[in-house]
C-alpha cells in the first residue's frame, strides 16, 4: 500500500483528494496547518475506513516542513504521491498591493509548496508524483486584474512545477499542476458550479498516472490548457 502526503487536507479539494486517494488505496499524511481541524477530518475520513494521519504542518512557516521526513519515516519511509494543495486566497488592486499579502500569498502558494516538494522528494523514488494545485487564474494567457497576489502566485507555482518535472525527469518522478475549476468549497463559495468530486478528479489522475504519463503539464478536466 503506497503512502501520500496531501496539504491543505482538512477541507474542500485537499479533503476529497485524500478521500479518493485514500478509496484508490493509499495511505494519506493529511496536512493541515491548525491541528485540531486536521484530526477532524482524518476521523472523519477514518470512518470511512480510510487510512489517514493528521499531520499538523503549516507550509507557510519555512521551519515546520521539518516534521515532513520524520513523518515519511514512521509511515514507512518512501512517499509515492505528494499533493500540493494548501494555499490562500487574498484580494486586492493591483497597483495597491499591500507588500505583506504578497509575501504571506507568495509563502502559502509558491514558496510553501516547493519547499514542501523539497523535503519530500528524498523520500520519492520512480514512480513518484508531485501534483500543484494551481489555477487558471496563475495562466499568463488568460491572466486578468483580479486576485493579483493569488494570480501571481500560481503563475509562480506553474514554473515551479516545470522547473521540478525536468529536474527529476531521470528520477521517474512526474510533476503536474492542476486547475480544479470554480468549486464549491470554503475558497470558491457556495455559487460554485463544480462539486468537489469533479475538482479533486483531476488531481487524482495526475496523482496515479502511468508511468509513461505526462511531466511538466498544465491541466484541467484531464486536458492540457495554456500556461
Amino acid at each position: 500500500m503506497g503512502l501520500a502526503l496531501v496539504t491543505g487536507g482538512n477541507r474542500g479539494i485537499g479533503f476529497e483528494v485524500a478521500r479518493q486517494l485514500g478509496r484508490d488505496g493509499l495511505r494519506v499524511l493529511l496536512g493541515s496547518r491548525d491541528r485540531a481541524r486536521g484530526e477532524a477530518a482524518a476521523a472523519a475520513l477514518g470512518e470511512e475506513g480510510l487510512d489517514i494521519t493528521p499531520l499538523e504542518l503549516d507550509v507557510a512557516d519555512p521551519g515546520a516542513v521539518a516534521v515532513v521526513g520524520p513523518a515519511i519515516e514512521a509511515a514507512g519511509g518512501r512517499l509515492d504521491v505528494l499533493v500540493n494543495n494548501a494555499g490562500v486566497y487574498p484580494g486586492g488592486r493591483a497597483s495597491r498591493i499591500d507588500s505583506d499579502v504578497v509575501e504571506e500569498t507568495w509563502q502559502a502558494n509558491a514558496a510553501g509548496a516547493w519547499r514542501v516538494a523539497v523535503a519530500a522528494i528524498p523520500y520519492m523514488g520512480a514512480g513518484a508524483r508531485i501534483v500543484n494545485v494551481s489555477s487558471g487564474a496563475g495562466s499568463l494567457t488568460t491572466m486578468d486584474a483580479s486576485m493579483p497576489a493569488y494570480n501571481v502566485s500560481k503563475a509562480a507555482l506553474n514554473a515551479i512545477t516545470r522547473v521540478l518535472a525536468a529536474d527529476l525527469r531521470g528520477a521517474g518522478i512526474l510533476v503536474n499542476s492542476v486547475c480544479p475549476g470554480w468549486v464549491r468549497t470554503d475558497m470558491g463559495g457556495a455559487g460554485a458550479p463544480r462539486s468537489v468530486e469533479e475538482g479533486a478528479d483531476t488531481a487524482v489522475w495526475l496523482a496515479t498516472l502511468p508511468d509513461d504519463g505526462p511531466s511538466g503539464g498544465f491541466f484541467r478536466d484531464r486536458a492540457p490548457i495554456p500556461w
